[in-house]
């Protein structure tokens, strides 16, 4: 003790004092307690397991024992029937028939609830007959007004080339009116070979042509259906051109020929078809132009006119001029 009474040495025993002092620092933990920790961390984790355990058997023991409701092995009859059946639908390849027979289902439905299509109100139809539109906006003596689709019905209406606009409207409960605007023949059109029927905007209304359509106009040529009906309203201007006219050619989708029903072909330019036009009416009405013996009139220049003749004519010519060479050397 020193001169108060205190102790001298503080108040631990001399064993641990000297290890501390002969190994490692006092914070650094002590290396024999290593393997008791690992053992109690191992043993923490394995309850922690056990603890959920427990806690989910105590679980699906209560929902085990919970009372099912009235019904449900009925619906559970019905989800593994469907569920059969829809595998069964798509493994056989029978959604078609399956989505026709929920349509077929549903139609008889609302039809037993008065919506049965009981008339039909149909207008504007003449190149397409009546059971042509009904079929293809889908309206069948099993559809009813209720589920059909205006819109589609539309749309599919719109398919057909010879239906330019279409309005279907549905008036509750059990009426259906459709107003068709038709598209019409306006020229004959000949690309490779093949001559088609085609409105004016250039649809193409029939891949063949019935006697009725023989005296519409031939235009003839690639984008010639597009461009055509511009040109030949320019050519209805000049009746005596338009009379003779058996073709319209385009050219290089630029410019226009016309074939003439007596053979000539005529070659317009590419800019300033009307001068060129009047141009030909007034040398057919001075020269009569129409009547003679040429295969072509060249308007393409904006200050000529070339003409070319026919092979017969070219020999009549060479002929005379031969005939006048000779005339002329005998009377010198």
């Amino acid at each position: 003790m020193d001169g108060g009474g205190r102790l001298d040495q503080p108040l631990m025993r001399s064993g641990q004092s000297a290890k501390k002092q002969v190994g490692a620092p006092h914070d650094e933990p002590s290396r024999t307690h290593a393997p008791a920790d690992r053992h109690s961390r191992r043993e923490s984790r394995f309850g922690v397991f056990a603890s959920y355990r427990r806690l989910t058997g105590r679980w699906a023991g209560k929902i085990a024992h919970l009372p099912l409701p009235r019904g449900a092995g009925v619906v559970g009859s019905i989800l593994l029937i469907a569920g059969a059946l829809g595998y069964g639908a798509v493994a056989g390849q029978h959604i078609p028939a399956v989505l026709d027979w929920t349509k077929d289902t549903r139609n008889i439905a609302a039809n037993s609830l008065g919506f049965r299509i009981a008339a039909i109100s149909l207008s504007g139809e003449k190149e397409v007959s009546r059971e042509e539109i009904l079929t293809i906006a889908g309206v069948t003596g099993r559809a009813s007004l209720l589920f059909l689709d205006a819109d589609a019905a539309r749309a599919r209406l719109l398919t057909n080339p010879w239906i330019a606009d279409a309005a279907v409207l549905k008036l509750y409960p059990n009426r259906l009116q459709i107003t068709i605007t038709e598209r019409h023949a306006f020229a004959l059109w000949q690309k490779a070979g093949r001559v088609s029927v085609i409105a004016a905007d250039g649809t193409v209304l029939e891949p063949f042509v019935e006697n009725r359509y023989v005296s519409l106009p031939l235009v003839v040529g690639r984008d010639a259906e597009r461009q055509g009906k511009e040109f030949l309203a320019v050519v209805d201007r000049y009746p005596d051109i338009r009379s003779a006219l058996r073709a319209s050619i385009l050219v290089a989708g630029r410019r226009w020929d016309l074939r003439l029903t007596n053979g000539i072909t005529v070659q317009l330019p590419e800019n300033d078809v009307e001068t060129a036009l009047d141009r030909l009416v007034k040398l057919d009405h001075d020269k009569k132009l129409f009547s003679r013996d040429i295969t072509t009139v060249d308007l393409r220049l904006p200050d000529r006119v070339t003409v070319r003749l026919s092979d017969a004519a070219a020999a009549a010519r060479d002929e005379a001029l031969k005939a006048s060479v000779k005339k002329k050397g005998g009377a010198a």
